[in-house]
């Protein structure tokens, strides 16, 4: 079995909206044969809660907007450090870049199919690490003064 036509709009959708709002390795992963409840997850990641926040709340505005999709449930609200958004067909995983490193959901899904995404979410792929080698450098780089 395979993810459905409305599962793969609702993920290429899903996977611009995050791309657009500046989202770091996105991500989507066709699950259907592994898990009954879901046909593929979408996986995104930023280094701040803000722009975790501002991730979901695009690609909400969008699903609603361009296909008339509303999630069933949203988890992770509260501290939004990982939302999911569940729309039945899919589910959507927005984390805090640490939080995405340290649950590593990219392994526990690895063995399923990897889904194509628009050429704008493709190119996020490894974005978090840039983020992570310019804060360091940034850090190395403020003067350490004594008080």
């Amino acid at each position: 079995m395979t993810a459905t036509d409305r599962s793969l709009e609702l993920i290429t959708t899903a996977a611009q909206a995050a791309a657009d709002k500046l989202a770091h390795d996105v991500i989507a992963y066709d699950v259907s044969d592994v898990l009954s409840i879901t046909d593929a997850f979408l996986l995104a990641s930023a280094p701040n809660d803000r722009q975790v926040k501002a991730i979901v709340d695009e690609i909400e505005e969008r699903l609603q907007k361009e296909l008339g999709a509303k999630p069933v449930r949203r988890e992770g609200d509260r501290d939004s450090r990982w939302i999911l958004l569940d729309y039945v067909d899919i589910v959507v995983h927005v984390q805090h870049s640490e939080e995405r490193v340290f649950y590593a959901l990219e392994r526990l899904w690895k063995d399923c199919p990897e889904l194509d995404l628009p050429a704008d979410a493709k190119a996020t792929r490894g974005k978090a690490e840039e983020h992570a080698r310019a804060q360091a450098a940034e850090a190395d780089q403020e003067p350490g003064g004594e008080w």
